[in-house]
This record gives C-alpha cells, structure tokens and sequence, in this order.
C-alpha cells in the first residue's frame, strides 16, 4: 500500500512546527527571515502559507504518475513503490525540466550553490521506510498533518467530511488531481482559496509530456543525447580528479 500526508486546514493553528521540523530533517537553516517566508525554496522544502483567517501547507505531492519524472532525461528522479517521489542528485545534470513539467511549481534550484542541486520534499521516504512517520506529521501539535496508507487517508477524510459537513468543503483535494497525488487536503473553503491550482485534468500528467516529445522527435533525442554526455563529461572529470588526487600527493 502506497504511503501517504493528509493534511486537514480546518485544524492548522499556523505554528509552523512542520516547517521546523522539515529543516531538521534536512540540516537546514531555520531562522526568523525563513520563517516568515511563505514560499517553497531551497531553503524551504514545505511552508504554511496564510490566507486571511485560514492556513494552508505546500510542499512535493508525490504524485501518483509524476510529470517530473517522466520530463527527467536522466532519471534523477523516481516514483517508489512506498508513495513517495525521491531525487538522485548523484544523477542530476540540472537541465530543470522537472521545474517546468511540474503543474504545482514544487522543485526548487539552489541558484547561488557551486554545485547546484535540485531540491523537494521526499516525504521522508527513509523514516517511512523504515516505519516512521514523516517529520511533519511527527511535529504537528494539533493533528493536522498525518501520515499513513492513502486508503486509509481517503476513508478519514471522508469521515470527517460526513460527520461535520458544515465544517468542510465536500471534497477532498488530492484523489484525482493530477491523476492522483500522495498528499490530500482538507478545507472548509474551495481549495483555490488555499492557493493549490484549480482546474488540474483528473488524468495523469506524464501522457501529455510524452504528446509533446513525439510531436519533436529530433530536438527530444538530440537533447537526451547532449545531456547525456554533459553528464558523463562532468562526472568523468570528478572521477579523474578523484584519482590524481593521491598522485599528486606522492610527488609533493
């Protein structure tokens, strides 16, 4: 069974402890100036986001079938069998086309980095894969966040909906969008006042990506071939490096 967040607006008092709890999971910087911004960064894999009265989270949806996937030509980034979507940034040549297929403008670049990386959320794919829950939801003081099997996910979210329909708007955020992502949202308001996209197709995304690749087959396979060689060129280098490294150390 896939793994899933589910996370409940209704019950977000802004405190931010998922955020706290995301920068420690992954050695980042977690000041006041990074607090207050309400923008998924580098710097930033998740962020609670206000909107007037309410709050809301953004972070990677791990979609079912994910465009960002499908648009890397290199394989740096893989859909799991446990849910979550995970990067190899051993892989990566930068081109950044998961930035651009991505229909939520999840991925984030590390502009100012030697040795730039492309940076989301992983869902905590090791904790949960060795039966923990995410950080996030680990953190959440008032149960907002949650994590488990998206089955299970889906059936509370439609019990809160049933037994409170005055509380929540009737329909849960996540169970077809897209094709279907990993992590659902509740509201008591329609989403598009939360800030998620509207209007998504209810199919899986990477069909499209794969129309519009057929439709240049040149520029596609030429570009996966330059690609390509940029990335055994600059990982060629780091090798020959590596292994003149102790040589030059001897002739000193």
């Amino acid at each position: 069974m896939t793994k899933a967040i589910l996370f409940d607006s209704t019950l977000c008092v802004g405190c931010k402890q998922c955020e706290e709890a995301c920068a420690r999971r992954w050695n980042l910087p977690y000041t006041e100036a990074v607090a207050a911004q309400e923008r998924l960064s580098e710097k930033k894999l998740t962020v609670v986001q206000t909107h007037g009265e309410r709050y809301s989270r953004r972070l990677c949806m791990h979609c079912g079938e994910p465009s960002c996937v499908s648009a890397c030509p290199v394989g740096a980034l893989e859909k799991t069998a446990l849910g979550p979507v995970i990067y190899h940034e051993d892989r990566c040549i930068g081109c950044r086309y998961c930035m651009l297929a991505c229909p939520f403008q999840v991925p984030s670049y590390e502009w100012s980095a030697a040795f730039p990386r492309v940076r989301k959320c992983n869902m905590c794919y090791e904790r949960q894969r060795e039966g923990k829950p995410t950080a996030c939801s680990e953190a959440c003081p008032n149960g907002a966040t949650i994590c488990g099997e998206r089955d299970k996910l889906i059936a509370e979210a439609r019990r809160r909906i049933s037994e409170k329909p005055s509380e929540y708007f009737n329909r849960i955020y996540g169970v077809r969008e897209a094709g279907g992502t990993s992590v659902l949202f509740l509201s008591a308001v329609p989403f598009e006042q939360l800030g998620l996209p509207a209007g998504l197709p209810q199919h899986a995304l990477p069909a499209l990506t794969w129309q519009a690749l057929s439709a240049v087959p040149g520029v596609a396979s030429v570009g996966a071939v330059a690609l390509g060689g940029i990335y055994w060129i600059t990982h060629r280098r780091e090798a020959v490096r590596a292994a003149e490294g102790p040589a030059r150390k001897e002739e000193r």
